[in-house]
């Protein structure tokens, strides 16, 4: 599985950057993945929301599990979708 990724620039007193520099370097790892470790380490406590879904939404998902049985399997999705 492919995570999407994105990028962030951060500007640190000089102090501070070459006090990462120094930790990143006693375990041997990039100053990026350093404090990539220490963010993860930071949210890895906090839950993340959880939204419940809309009623309209939660019946449509009870139907479609409902009629799996009725499903079929398409072996060419254009083709399936130009006879429709």
């Amino acid at each position: 599985m492919i995570t999407q990724q994105s990028q962030i620039k951060i500007n640190l007193p000089l102090a501070l950057k070459e006090f990462l520099e120094s930790r990143a370097n006693r375990f041997d790892m990039p100053m990026a993945s350093y404090v990539r470790h220490l963010i993860l380490k930071d949210v890895s406590e906090i839950d993340f929301p959880n939204f419940k879904i809309s009623d309209s939404s939660e019946k449509k998902a009870k139907k479609a599990l409902s009629e799996k049985s009725k499903s079929i399997k398409v072996k060419n999705v254009k083709d399936y979708f130009k006879k429709l």
